[in-house]
C-alpha cells in the first residue's frame, strides 16, 4: 500500500502555523473568510501567498495583477533566498513588535512587511538587469505603502520596519541583518554626488522614529540611533547617538538593540 504523501504545509512548519492561524481566524471572524482564503488558504506555500499579495497590492491600470503575479512567481522560483528572507523578516516582526501576536498578521495587515517583500522582488529584477521594471515596482510600493526603497539598495534579512510610514532608503544604501527601524526613517544622501552616497547600516542596529542618516557613513553593529536624530558622521559599534546633529551619548545598553527595541536614552547614556 502506497504511503500518503505529506502536504506541503506539513513540510514547512512556518507555513503550517500560518495556515492554522488562518483557519482559526476564519472561525473567529467569518466576514474575513474571503480575504483569508484568497490570501493564505488557497495557496500551497508561503512563497505563493507572498507572490499573490505582491500582485494584488501593486496592480493598477498600468500593470495587471496577472503580469505582476507571473513576475513574482518567477522571482520566488528562481531565487530561494527571497523566501528565506521573508521568513526571517516574519520572525523579526513577530518577535519584536508587541502588536504582532500571530504570523498571519504581517502577511495580511502589516504594510511594512509587505512593502519589504515587494522591495525584494524589485531588487531581484534589478539584479536581472530589468531596471525599468524594478523602478516601476519601486513607484508602486511607494504609492501603495508609503515606503520608498530604491531597488539597487541592499537589505539583509530579519528586517523589521515598524509602522513603516514615510521610510526612504537610497540607491547605494546597505542595511545589515536583524535591523529594526521605525516610521519616517531616511537613509539618504547629502548632495548630488552620483557615486556611493548613502549610509551603511551594520547588523543589529535600532533606528528610532524620524531619524535621518545621511551620506556615505557607517553605523556600527548593534548601535542605537535615537528618534529624531540627524546622523552625519560614522557611529561606532554598540553605541547610542542622539541629537541634531547626532553625537554619542553612551553605549547601546544591551547586546541586541534591534531585538530589545528599547528606545530610552537612559538605558545607554
Amino acid at each position: 500500500m502506497a504511503k500518503t504523501q505529506p502536504r506541503l504545509s506539513e513540510l514547512d512548519p512556518v507555513w503550517k502555523r500560518i495556515c492554522d492561524e488562518a483557519d482559526a481566524a476564519v472561525r473567529d471572524e467569518p466576514l474575513l473568510g474571503g480575504l483569508i482564503h484568497s490570501g493564505v488558504l488557497h495557496h500551497e506555500t508561503l512563497d505563493c501567498a507572498l507572490a499573490y499579495r505582491f500582485a494584488l497590492k501593486l496592480s493598477s491600470g498600468e500593470m495587471s495583477e496577472q503580469i505582476l503575479r507571473e513576475i513574482a512567481d518567477t522571482a520566488y522560483a528562481s531565487e530561494p533566498a527571497l523566501g528565506k528572507a521573508a521568513r526571517a523578516d516574519l520572525m523579526a516582526v513577530h518577535e519584536r513588535d508587541p502588536a504582532c501576536h500571530r504570523y498571519l498578521q504581517p502577511i495580511l495587515f502589516f504594510k511594512g512587511f509587505q512593502a519589504l517583500q515587494a522591495y525584494r522582488v524589485g531588487h531581484w529584477l534589478w539584479g536581472q538587469g530589468r531596471h525599468d521594471m524594478a523602478y516601476f515596482i519601486q513607484m508602486r510600493v511607494s504609492e501603495a505603502f508609503g515606503v520608498d526603497i530604491h531597488p539597487a539598495a541592499r537589505l539583509g534579512q530579519g528586517i523589521m520596519m515598524d509602522h513603516a510610514h514615510s521610510i526612504v532608503i537610497g540607491e547605494t544604501a546597505v542595511v545589515g541583518d536583524n535591523v529594526s527601524m521605525l516610521h519616517s526613517v531616511t537613509l539618504g544622501g547629502t548632495g548630488k554626488n552620483e557615486e556611493d552616497r548613502h549610509p551603511k547600516i551594520g547588523d543589529g542596529v535600532l533606528i528610532g522614529a524620524g531619524a535621518k542618516v545621511l551620506g556615505n557613513i557607517t553605523v556600527g553593529c548593534c548601535s542605537r540611533i535615537a528618534a529624531g536624530s540627524v546622523v552625519l558622521n560614522d557611529v561606532p559599534p554598540a553605541s547610542t547617538v542622539a541629537g541634531v546633529p547626532a553625537r554619542i551619548v553612551g553605549e547601546a545598553g544591551c547586546d541586541q538593540p534591534s531585538v530589545m527595541m528599547d528606545h530610552r536614552l537612559s538605558g545607554g547614556a
